[in-house]
């Protein structure tokens, strides 16, 4: 029996398209406000097949809200099989369910007409990929307020060195950087540069990608 995770957004018949093709043990939909009426008439048109329907209501920025409540979700619904619709809602919400069931390590699937496509399990952790030096940089980021303006400031509020920080941003050859795993942003100006973290790596540091 499979948990169905399915955001609500312009139709909802990809929602019911799934109960055909795999045994439900319950349904979660994810709505933002504007959007509730819409999600209490799928929980009602489910109630016809008698499967649970949970609806969670999220609010503020859309790829956030999304990566936070399907990570905890899953971790609700640990030892389960746990599916992804990435089908049924609106074209932004699409894109960040199936960007936080990639990240996550779960299974998702996609509606055409009447038939479901599943989309392939990237299996990876971030944190696996990290070393504790490249740790230390996120949180220093994520931690203080205004930083960075520069490698230079960065490597001051991280104890490291100017040439390991820079590394670490930015790898080598044999060794993606910060900035290649596309969890920092560097902008120049004035021939400093300065650095932040990506959307990505916000969502790593609050412990939204596993």
């Amino acid at each position: 029996m499979s948990v169905i995770i399915a955001a609500v957004g312009g139709g909802i018949d990809e929602i019911f398209v799934a109960m055909r093709e795999f045994p439900t043990e319950k349904v979660v939909l994810i709505s933002f406000p504007e959007k509730m009426q819409k999600a209490e008439k799928a929980k009602a048109g489910l109630a016809k097949f008698k499967i649970p329907v949970e609806i969670v209501k999220i609010e503020g920025d859309v790829w956030e809200e999304t990566f936070r409540v399907v990570n905890a979700i899953k971790k609700a619904n640990e030892g389960k099989d746990v599916l992804v619709n990435v089908s049924s809602g609106d074209k932004i919400t699409r894109c960040a369910m199936t960007s936080s069931s990639f990240v996550n390590g779960l299974k998702a699937f996609a509606v055409n007409g009447d038939k479901i496509g599943m989309l392939p399990i990237l299996k990876f952790s971030y944190y696996k990929l990290i070393t504790d030096r490249k740790m230390a940089i996120l949180r220093t980021l994520y931690k203080e307020v205004d930083c960075c303006a520069s490698l230079e400031e960065l490597s001051g509020k991280c104890g490291m060195s100017l040439p390991l920080v820079s590394y670490h941003v930015n790898g080598n050859p044999k060794s993606d950087g910060l900035k290649e795993m596309g969890l920092v942003e560097t902008t120049e100006k004035k021939g400093r540069v300065a650095i932040k973290l990506s959307l990505m790596g916000r969502l790593l540091m609050k412990g939204y990608v596993e």
